[in-house]
């Protein structure tokens, strides 16, 4: 089954003329992903690589049903081609933009969040569902079909796990790259609960880092819960001075949460199995 995309999801691609939308276009295009339209505000009417581009999401969405978008347009535009997206009620939005404005992306949460769709991101690589879809810019080769479900804040260990388990050929049911940003429209939480039910997952790896009280709030479920499958964990940031900001916007650590150490703890007293290493990731879940 897997989570989010399946091979039949219709995709749009917002900022599609973009030389980031362009190239990334064609690479889900050849991953078989059923393109329906781009969208770029003054470049309706024109084709790229057999695409229909059009002005809105409404016009795209009146030539033919749309199941999600990814947005690649700069971060001074992504409130407006998120508010156009909920507005249309797209089932899944996925916003790659990173340095999206910190009151931008509070709205987008609250606009989601009123509307009932689902927004992944800002600042994510998207989500891939290996051989059946993906509506993002992780390369595909790294990724092969399996029971091994991931959700992550960062792109770059999502990619580094997932290559590494596709070598020792374990294969990913739906891979989920919910951001590494403060403000995220989707969390660990809502992705635990919708792999609960994916019978296709087996196992879920997080992938988790300093920073924010997130992981800990999904120790919190996991054990209130009595989450029915095998999760493992793997924190960054370990040797992170506390009260200075790391890579993302998202990985500091204050007021006494958001450290490695504390992650850990309340991860392992919710029964989730913590790797010390990213290799020993592979090794706990077969």
């Amino acid at each position: 089954m897997a989570i989010l995309i399946d091979k039949d999801t219709r995709v749009v691609i917002q900022g599609a003329t973009g030389k980031q939308g362009r190239y990334h276009m064609s690479k889900i295009l050849d991953y078989n992903v059923n393109v329906v339209g781009g969208v770029s505000p003054g470049k309706g009417g024109q084709e790229i690589l057999g695409v229909p581009i059009f002005d809105t999401v409404a016009e795209a969405q009146k030539s033919s049903p749309i199941d999600a978008t990814m947005i690649m347009v700069p971060p001074a535009g992504a409130l407006s081609a998120a508010a156009e997206a909920i507005e249309s009620r797209i089932a899944l939005i996925v916003v790659i933009t990173e340095n999206v404005p910190f009151h931008d992306a509070l709205r987008i949460r609250s606009l989601a969040q009123k509307e009932k769709v689902r927004v992944i991101g800002p600042n994510t690589v998207g989500v891939i569902s290996p051989g059946k879809s993906k509506v993002g810019v992780s390369p595909d080769s790294i990724f092969c079909e399996g029971s091994v479900g991931i959700v992550s804040r960062s792109g770059t260990l999502t990619h580094e796990i997932a290559s590494n388990l596709t070598y020792k050929g374990i294969g990913q049911s739906t891979c989920v790259c919910i951001g590494g940003d403060m403000t995220k429209a989707t969390n660990f939480i809502d992705v635990l609960k919708l792999f609960r039910d994916d019978e296709q997952t087996r196992v879920i790896v997080m992938i988790g880092e300093i920073g924010g009280a997130g992981e800990e709030l999904a120790a919190g479920y996991i054990k209130e819960s009595s989450y029915p499958k095998k999760v493992v964990a793997y924190i960054a940031g370990a040797t992170a001075p506390a009260e200075k900001k790391m890579g993302h916007a998202g990985a500091i650590i204050s007021g006494g949460l958001g450290s490695a150490e504390s992650k850990i703890t309340n991860l392992a007293a919710a029964g989730v199995i913590v790797a010390k290493k990213m290799d020993d990731v592979l090794h706990i879940v077969q």
